[in-house]
């Protein structure tokens, strides 16, 4: 089996000419069965689910329900299915972890220290993805390079050293304006919480809409001054 730096400067080279939806019809081809997407109904994601489904594209995407989504995710979710009619598998926590955590330091562990917020995000995010990608090669994401200091620094294409995948991050270079006229275009539903300043938008006890100037993360856990990673993006090689 081909080692990821073979596997990355291969793709890379095939698909150097390639638009979104046929980039991923050729890692579909090429990886049958073994491509996902995973969204959580944000803007990001919305316009690439919109690629995926309009173009009926064999990819398995998902979303993880931590239990603590806001009403307005659900109904973007439930209108997204409707408007596609496509699958969208849903991960959930392990009741057992969920419920251990919550009897032991209670309901808002997360808001006391950076290492219980953590915690909460591995069990509700972390280890449900770990599932979601086990055995998959190629990992598409909504991720944008305007999002944070980190996220500036990604390439279209990355492997993944902790969930040992390559993700693909085909909005990475995109700029905000074109997002926005991409889904003016083509009528997509986007989450309501968007116009009340939301942004990034996760579990609802840990976001809140951002203020005018402040950094794009800066309504993830806002009560911290840490890096508004929660480990899902975070593994980062050298992919030259």
């Amino acid at each position: 089996m081909k080692n990821f730096e073979e596997r990355l400067k291969e793709i890379k080279q095939e698909t150097a000419h390639l638009n979104i939806a046929n980039t991923i019809r050729h890692l579909c081809a090429k990886f049958p069965g073994k491509v996902c997407f995973s969204t959580s109904f944000g803007k990001e994601d919305q316009a690439l689910s919109h690629i995926i489904f309009n173009e009926n594209l064999t990819v398995k995407t998902f979303t993880l329900d931590t239990g603590r989504l806001f009403q307005e995710t659900y109904d973007v979710m439930d209108k997204t299915r409707k408007r596609y009619g496509k699958q969208i598998d849903i991960y959930f926590p392990e009741q057992q972890k969920v419920e251990e955590m919550v009897n032991k330091k209670g309901p808002n562990s997360f808001y006391e220290s950076v290492e219980n917020r953590k915690e909460c995000c591995h069990i509700r995010k972390v280890e449900p993805l770990q599932r979601a990608l086990q055995g998959q090669v190629i990992w598409i994401t909504g991720l944008m390079g305007d999002q944070s200091e980190f996220r500036k620094q990604l390439l279209t294409f990355e492997y993944d050293a902790n969930f040992q995948v390559i993700k693909y991050n085909p909005l990475i270079n995109w700029e905000r304006n074109h997002l926005e006229n991409f889904i003016e275009e083509h009528e997509i539903p986007v989450n309501k919480l968007h116009e009340q300043g939301f942004v990034s938008i996760g579990c609802k006890p840990c976001t809140r809409a951002i203020k005018s100037g402040e950094d794009y993360r800066a309504g993830r856990w806002w009560w911290e001054e840490s890096k508004k990673e929660c480990g899902l993006h975070l593994t980062k090689v050298n992919n030259s």
